[in-house]
């Protein structure tokens, strides 16, 4: 029963924990809970107050201890999220092998499908290998000749030619300098701490490749364990004996609770798992489609972080222009400069809001 409650607690926190660390920080949730939660978990909030314990239980040196380790975790590459990735897949697979595959074959379910999940899992773990393993992109003076004249400076967020003042290189269009990678990346889109790699122009599709696979990988167990499922309650005329033990004939839809009821003490960990791998293939499917998205608008994460800071500051420059004017106006006519006052303030709010 406790490995039960257990998996209850893995399969329900695991997908809050993984759309926090991938989507709270849009722009889209900021000022919410979840925008809250990312920065707590994930951009410090949770090692400024675990540092601030430390300090007070062990001094300035557990307070320096604390520093380099969230320094190592944060701010330098490390493998700690892909060794959590391997744990997830490993772990996933782990449990569906050592509780479904006796049930394979069976009703619904081919013997061949003992070798298909691992040949896709393995699929999945190539397609992981690949991305974080090749190069993204790097621009260096080898490589700068090539990509400085991959993409034209638009003169909005890639206004002029500039040098890395760290890699000591001319930037090209489109690129970036990542701070926790410390390189510049050609068409740089974000770094991927799943990957311990920046995601550049080089490996966006092993990228997108990965997330579409596991996408279907997810599909594809969820479905697989259905079938097992909904075998054993064939197999075993799990119906009929419900519909006898009541009295009267029944269709498997009108005696599903009591079924469902049966799964769970029965065959908890597959109904488990399969809830699970289909909360995160959601996640992964909205993550992939954003990115297929991005590729069909030829932009990049970084460059819609780049454009919602450049609108932001057009904006302001407008807020601040009517709020000049309006001054101007009210002092040329004080008679109704309290009148021209509210409603360009009105303007300018509601412009800041746009």
């Amino acid at each position: 029963m406790t490995g039960q409650w257990l998996l209850i607690g893995y399969a329900g926190l695991l997908p809050f924990l993984l759309f926090v660390l991938l989507c709270g920080d849009r722009p889209s949730f900021e000022g919410t809970c979840l925008e809250r939660t990312h920065h707590f978990i994930f951009a410090g909030g949770c090692c400024e107050s675990l540092q601030y314990l430390i300090f007070k239980l062990f001094g300035e040196i557990g307070s320096r201890t604390c520093s380099s380790v969230e320094q190592y975790l944060c701010d330098r590459p490390n493998p700690i999220l892909q060794l959590f990735y391997l744990s997830i897949l490993g772990g996933s697979y782990f449990a569906i092998a050592s509780t479904s595959l006796q049930y394979i074959p069976g009703i619904y379910v081919s013997e061949w499908h003992k070798y298909a999940g691992q040949a896709a899992v393995l699929v999945g773990l190539l397609l992981f290998l690949l991305t974080s393993f090749t190069d993204p992109g790097v621009i260096n003076s080898t490589t700068l000749q090539k990509h400085i004249s991959s993409f034209p400076y638009d003169g909005v967020i890639y206004g002029e030619k500039k040098d890395c003042s760290t890699c000591n290189v001319s930037r090209p269009a489109r690129s970036k300098h990542c701070s926790i990678c410390d390189r510049c990346v050609a068409r740089f889109d974000h770094h991927c701490g799943w990957m311990n790699n920046c995601i550049g122009e080089k490996n966006l599709r092993y990228f997108l490749s990965f997330l579409i696979w596991h996408v279907i990988l997810c599909w594809y167990g969820a479905v697989l364990l259905g079938a097992i499922l909904l075998g054993e309650v064939e197999g075993r005329n799990v119906v009929r004996a419900i519909s006898y033990y009541y009295g009267s004939p029944s269709t498997l839809r009108e005696v599903y609770p009591h079924v469902l009821q049966w799964l769970l003490t029965f065959y908890s960990t597959q109904v488990l798992m399969m809830v699970f791998l289909l909360v995160v293939s959601i996640l992964l499917a909205g993550f992939a489609l954003y990115h297929i998205y991005l590729v069909v608008v030829n932009t990049t994460t970084n460059e819609t972080y780049k454009w919602d800071a450049f609108q932001r500051w057009q904006a302001d420059v407008a807020w601040k222009k009517i709020l000049d004017e309006s001054r101007k106006a009210a002092a040329d006519r004080p008679e109704s400069g309290e009148k021209v006052s509210h409603v360009s303030t009105s303007v300018a709010i509601v412009l800041r809001l746009d």
